[in-house]
């Protein structure tokens, strides 16, 4: 959980869904929920917020005003404004562009969190700062297969494309990328070679900088054809045939099923749950620099604020 920086004053009943008595106040505009990087969020927000859910379809499964759970569901409505909020601020800053795009799927928004999940969802902002941020995240070591010591001398099958400018290659997909076919590494530029050396295969590579420009690419080691089997090869991987007897003799759902290999993500999960990773972690770097709450809309798990208790 992230902490932010939370203005002294006092304890608002605003975190409640009707009144805004003992919220904080700015100069000009009234009761506000926070200030992003010194500017204050008008409470009106949350108010339409609020306002909006409860004459919505999920209305009936919303706490009662009042109650601490009412309390937390305005706490975390709270941030997810001030996420929007920061990240629209942050991303004309950088000079960005909204950009439109489906919600997450679940796994997705498991890994951003709900609240970052619920700003992405609402937000074309949101959705700008994280291709800005998320684009040069790389697969951790940690998350890739092991790999063997043996030299490999296998050709592998490359798919490249190069750009002018990092801006336009941090864009680009598999989709975008030419075959160009069987290739030895080492006749490939040295760092685009190394880089290629160094993820799993199939994964999306670069942008990789050179004196050429900004190199994109994906490669998977090209296959190897199998020398034919011998008349002496024994068949070992094969059933004999009291064994296929025996399989046919049983219901499909009652048969011993084989070992096979987990299946495990591809190197564009990986990567995709890497770029979340790392616009989790840089969204929490810029709550805690430029985010300073009110007391009592603090984040729904913070342990010093009163609602955040279990019961049992």
């Amino acid at each position: 959980m992230t902490s932010h920086r939370t203005t002294t004053g006092p304890h608002p009943s605003a975190a409640g869904d009707r009144t805004r008595a003992g919220a904080a106040f700015a100069p000009g505009l009234g009761p506000v929920i926070g200030w992003v990087d010194g500017r204050p969020v008008p409470y009106a927000l949350l108010e339409q917020r609020v306002a909006g859910l409860r004459k919505g379809p999920l209305s009936a499964a919303l706490p009662r005003p009042g109650t601490a759970e009412a309390r937390q569901l305005a706490r975390w409505q709270t941030q997810v404004i001030l996420t929007e909020v920061l990240c629209e601020t942050t991303a004309k800053a950088l000079g960005l562009s909204p950009v439109d795009g489906p919600p997450l799927d679940r796994l997705a928004a498991v890994e951003l969190g709900s609240i970052n999940a619920a700003a992405y969802n609402g937000s074309p902002w949101v959705r700008a700062l994280f291709e800005h941020l998320a684009a040069e995240a790389t697969i951790p070591a940690e998350w890739r297969p092991r790999q063997s010591s043996r030299p490999s001398t296998a050709t592998h099958f490359v798919r490249h494309r190069l750009f002018p400018d990092r801006t336009s290659a941090a864009r680009a997909t598999l989709h975008d990328l030419a075959p160009l076919g069987d290739v030895d590494l080492a006749s490939l530029p040295t760092a685009l070679a190394e880089a290629i050396a160094h993820h799993p295969e199939g994964a999306l590579i670069g942008p990789v900088q050179d004196a050429l420009g900004w190199h994109v690419a994906a490669a998977t080691r090209s296959r190897q054809p199998r020398s034919p089997r011998t008349t002496e090869s024994p068949p070992a991987t094969h059933p004999s045939a009291q064994e296929k007897e025996g399989e046919a003799a049983q219901p499909m759902s009652n048969r011993p099923q084989r070992p096979h290999a987990a299946a495990r993500p591809s190197p564009t999960d990986l990567l995709q749950a890497a770029r979340r990773r790392t616009f989790a972690r840089r969204l929490d770097e810029l709550r805690a620099a430029k985010l300073d709450l009110v007391p009592g809309l603090e984040h729904p798990g913070d342990p010093r604020q009163p609602d955040n208790h279990h019961k049992h």
